[in-house]
């Protein structure tokens, strides 16, 4: 599709993920929440031994991310049907027998524990893993590595019985490890890519996951009149909710639930892009050179002793965070960085191409106001401003080169990209300003 012509006769066209999908899964992340909040109570009335107060443990925030991705499976499985997609590459309808792929499966297999192998090298060499927060990451990684080297054998299995191509990725990588023809560099890349993908960002989410499902079930409930409590607390909620959504997309890259990566971005600025957003190569921390907070202070102090100011800016705070939220919710499975899973038109799609992207930055020019300063000096109001600038250029970087992956992958999302030229208020207002 010729992306140049007139968007104003394309239509929306529609997502490759429900509504519902995100939706049962906020919904039994929230109702466990509230569970776990109330715990004292529930354990009193029911006469249950052990723990008496709140829940808000790792193992909690573990099975929450268990229970809500697993209801988004569920629904995806038992309402949407995804197992039945052609996108998923499988044929139900002719299963080849197990003696015909033994041969193809073992080599996948080899492929998949190398690949695996490989991440667990990088986790073990480089140090900033085994530090705080990273550690638990690695920890429940570890805990995970048995089980799901027994569990990938019957998978594996059973999934090539039925996929129309099974030599995928990693067969390839089993093939070159093994020193077999057939082995084609090109997939070897893409499944090198795949992984990488993987690998970082789960031990990353991970490693994040605990302490924002702390902060929501431990709230002292009394403080929560006092507006800058409660803004925090519900921006901390959205986060919490967004952390929990997206470790499940990384985590559930699987053919079956149509969740799978179709393709890694090959674009080596597009990577940088990425990963300068985050530790240990992020830019934006403390000290870094895009480090905009010194000499500023937050919303709260500026706008101390006004009650009404107060509420009305910490509701705008909470609207951009929510936004922000439901960007990931509307994912379901699928979100993650990096990666084409499918084409996401709904929800706050509909606003803008990149409501994440967005709704972050916007967030963080209101939260920090970095053309005040405490400090008095005219050149902090400068330098600070012209800091966050920057980074707001880094995610205008990183949103085309996401572009650039996406309308090289699928036509589907070609038809999106220019339906937004027009069809979406913010990408629209964007685009005559930029």
């Amino acid at each position: 599709m010729d992306c140049s012509a007139s968007p104003s006769v394309v239509a929306r066209p529609q997502s490759d993920v429900s509504a519902g999908v995100g939706l049962v899964g906020l919904a039994v992340l929230v109702a466990w929440v509230m569970v776990c909040r109330s715990w004292p109570m529930v354990a009193a009335a029911l006469d249950l031994r052990g723990p008496r107060g709140p829940l808000a443990g790792h193992c909690s925030a573990v099975l929450a991310l268990r229970l809500s991705s697993g209801a988004m499976a569920l629904w995806s499985v038992l309402v949407d049907e995804v197992h039945r997609r052609v996108s998923t590459g499988r044929d139900w309808a002719h299963p080849r027998p197990l003696r015909d792929v033994l041969g193809i499966s073992a080599v996948k297999l080899v492929g998949l524990w190398a690949t695996w192998a490989v991440i667990g090298t990088a986790y073990c060499v480089f140090r900033f893993y085994w530090q705080e927060p990273w550690l638990f990451g690695i920890r429940l990684i570890g805990l995970g590595v048995v089980p799901m080297a027994l569990l990938s054998v019957p998978y594996v299995l059973w999934l090539d019985r039925v996929l129309i191509d099974p030599r995928d990725g990693a067969w390839h990588c089993g093939a070159w490890v093994l020193g077999r023809d057939g082995a084609d560099g090109g997939q070897l890349l893409l499944h090198t890519r795949r992984w990488a993908v993987k690998g970082f960002f789960t031990a990353f989410m991970f490693s994040i996951l605990p302490g924002g499902f702390a902060a929501v079930v431990h709230v002292d409930g009394a403080a929560l009149g006092d507006p800058v409590v409660l803004v925090n607390w519900l921006i901390t909620w959205l986060f919490m909710i967004d952390v929990q959504i997206g470790t499940a997309g990384y985590l559930f890259t699987l053919r079956p639930l149509d969740a799978h990566i179709r393709n890694a971005n090959p674009y080596l600025d597009g990577w940088v892009a990425a990963l300068v957003c985050y530790p240990p190569f992020i830019m934006m921390g403390g000290n870094g050179p895009l480090d905009y907070h010194p000499g500023t202070a937050e919303w709260s102090q500026w706008l101390a002793g006004h009650e009404w100011a107060l509420w009305g800016w910490g509701a705008w705070l909470v609207a951009l965070t929510g936004v922000y939220a439901w960007a990931t919710v509307v994912f379901g499975l699928r979100f993650s960085n990096l990666t084409y899973r499918g084409v996401i038109t709904h929800g706050p799609y509909r606003l803008t191409r990149h409501p994440a992207y967005v709704s972050k930055n916007l967030f963080w020019w209101s939260v920090t106001l970095p053309f005040l300063s405490p400090t008095g000096s005219l050149v902090d109001c400068i330098r600070n401003t012209a800091i966050l600038a920057m980074v707001s250029a880094v995610y205008w970087w990183r949103a085309k080169t996401e572009e650039r992956h996406l309308l090289a992958q699928d036509a589907k999302y070609r038809q999106y990209w220019a339906w937004a030229e027009t069809g979406a208020p913010i990408t629209r207002l964007l685009k005559r300003i930029v």
